[in-house]
């Protein structure tokens, strides 16, 4: 039964949330210009080491120099949620 659980959901039992990250950066030949790039994947609030990591990505392998970034952030389950029950549930 564990092999069907998926990536996310464990991730979620292990504290992980939704981030959300709006990039905006400069374009390289037009500095002058903003471009906007939506990052999405699972974090942890508040270190954010996947955001921090895929933004150390962006400043030395890509050329759009960074202006700024918003993040929004939500765990989908949180521990009130979730809760172990005993036992066997029939539906008809």
């Amino acid at each position: 039964m564990v092999e069907n659980v998926s990536k996310e959901f464990r991730l979620q039992m292990e504290g992980y949330g939704l981030t959300t990250a709006q990039i905006h950066y400069r374009l390289p030949d037009h500095p002058s210009l903003l471009q906007l790039y939506v990052w999405q994947d699972y974090d942890l609030a508040p270190e954010f080491p996947e955001l921090k990591g895929f933004l150390s990505y962006w400043e030395r392998e890509l050329e759009g120099p960074l202006h700024s970034v918003r993040v929004a952030h939500h765990r989908l389950i949180t521990p009130s949620e979730w809760r172990a029950i005993e036992g066997v549930i029939t539906i008809q």
